[in-house]
């Protein structure tokens, strides 16, 4: 992968250091990649409010991440493009293979698909790859302007959404092995995510463990009541009653019937539990 930045920015594998303006102007070219971007629209998305030798720090920077660029491989500085017209824009020319976010996207929405069609396992690999792309949190040192907090709160999201549809896949593949564990790891970085409750309650339940699911559902319902003054969210609350008769199949269908929300269709077939 040449160029990555599900985390802190890489070329051909180098952590990338030096000029944090560089670093944000690359990582701009890779979230629009394959467009180009005109010099003034650049400079508001470096600063909210950009300051009057913008334009000039702009190419100063472009000619310096060129050069970091050919550091990093030979001739790669080439790849960024100037263009000429009403106005003058850049871009960098890179192919979907070549670029981290990109495999990304392809893995979970091809995740997404085999989970709908029911192929739970093959869809719980491919949610693996496309998570394990993932090196820390997007963006860690880019300028905190709307335009790249935007960008830094949509990719957090789809890699949350990445893990509910891959917790839910390993669920219905009986595949639930130390999987509490791996929600709750996930939940420690998004609390409020109420799919991901849904998830450890049913699995709790699913395994027989019904003094754990309730305490799941009870942990959940003074988290949303404390800090957000809302009420148990439904699916959540749902379960209760799962965990209270016992009942592992309808924690299933329960968990199947809510599939929809993290993969975007209609719920999976339902399996057996055994």
């Amino acid at each position: 992968m040449l160029f990555k930045i599900l985390g802190p920015l890489e070329i051909q594998g180098r952590r990338q250091t030096g000029s944090p303006v560089r670093r944000a102007i690359l990582t701009a070219f890779l979230l629009r990649a394959g467009q180009s971007i005109g010099v003034g629209e650049l400079a508001t998305l470096l600063w909210d409010c950009p300051p009057p030798s913008a334009t000039a720090n702009i190419r100063s920077h472009l000619t310096g991440l060129r050069r970091d660029l050919d550091d990093a491989v030979p001739g790669l500085g080439g790849r960024i493009k100037t263009y000429r017209g009403t106005q003058v824009s850049y871009g960098l020319q890179v192919s979907p293979e070549e670029c981290d976010l990109t495999a990304f996207s392809r893995h979970t929405q091809i995740g997404r698909g085999l989970l709908l069609r029911g192929e739970v396992e093959s869809a719980a690999q491919t949610l693996e790859e496309a998570l394990a792309l993932w090196r820390g949190p997007f963006g860690p040192d880019l300028p905190e302007t709307r335009w790249f907090g935007a960008h830094a709160a949509g990719l957090s999201g789809a890699r949350f959404t990445a893990y509910e549809q891959l917790f839910t896949s390993c669920v219905m593949a009986n595949r639930t092995d130390m999987l509490s564990y791996r929600i709750e790891t996930v939940l420690a970085e998004a609390p409020y995510r109420q799919r991901l409750w849904e998830l450890l309650a049913a699995v709790h339940c699913i395994e027989g463990d019904a003094a754990s699911a309730l305490e799941t559902i009870k942990r959940c319902q003074e988290l949303f009541a404390d800090d957000l003054g809302l009420d148990l969210p439904p699916s959540v609350g749902a379960m209760r009653m799962a965990a209270l008769s016992w009942d592992r199949a309808q924690a299933l269908r329960l968990l199947c019937s809510g599939a929809s929300a993290t993969g975007g269709g209609a719920a999976p077939p339902l399996s057996r539990v055994s």
